[in-house]
């Protein structure tokens, strides 16, 4: 109940209209999640406001900027932040999930499963991958993420849009075309968006 009151109060500062379905549905994937973290430590401890929050809200972010049937990689899935949240709002997306731990991969592929959507799961690091044919490429939580950001660049495909979630730091690392959205109950992180060249 806590979880489902804090999406409902708060969804509209993320800019979010969320129906019944999507928020039983959201409900579902927190109950699932909260099962598996203490074997896998899929997100830090939170508590349920937190989690709607700072991991599901914000993850719904990227919905204004996502077109139609958009086709999105998202690099380091771990728990399914940000695209197990968004495939749930809107089932018209196309999503590769890249995760390169085999424990996470598992709990993305019942995630799915139970939540009846769709999505390719690549249990490999995203260097290890072909740039896949995708619009968008997506990442929220990557270790040594600031460092890898060039190499995201360079791997995505050309013209594709990055959604990246960060702090201050990450500016520095990005092209001064970049649009940034702070995000909402949060002092000092971002929604970066920027092309690939």
């Amino acid at each position: 109940m806590r979880f489902e009151e804090a999406l409902v109060s708060n969804q509209s500062a993320f800019q979010v209209d969320l129906s019944a379905e999507v928020q039983a549905k959201l409900s579902a994937y927190y109950s699932l999640l909260t099962r598996w973290n203490s074997r896998l430590h899929l997100v830090a401890p939170c508590s349920p406001e937190e989690f709607a929050t700072r991991h599901v809200l914000e993850s719904l972010m990227l919905l204004n900027h996502l077109s139609q049937d958009a086709k999105i990689a998202d690099i380091g899935s771990g728990a399914g932040l940000p695209i197990i949240p968004c495939l749930i709002a809107r089932p018209d997306l196309h999503a590769t999930l890249i995760e390169s731990s085999q424990k996470k991969s598992v709990f993305l592929r019942e995630a799915l499963n139970t939540l009846g959507r769709n999505a390719t799961i690549i249990a490999k690091p995203f260097e290890d991958v072909p740039t896949p044919d995708v619009s968008f490429i997506t990442c929220r939580a990557l270790d040594q993420f600031i460092e890898k950001v060039p190499d995201i660049i360079r791997w995505a495909p050309r013209g594709s849009t990055l959604l990246l979630f960060a702090g201050e730091t990450l500016r520095q690392k990005l092209s001064k075309e970049t649009q940034e959205y702070k995000i909402p109950l949060s002092d000092r992180r971002f929604l970066f968006v920027t092309s690939a060249d």
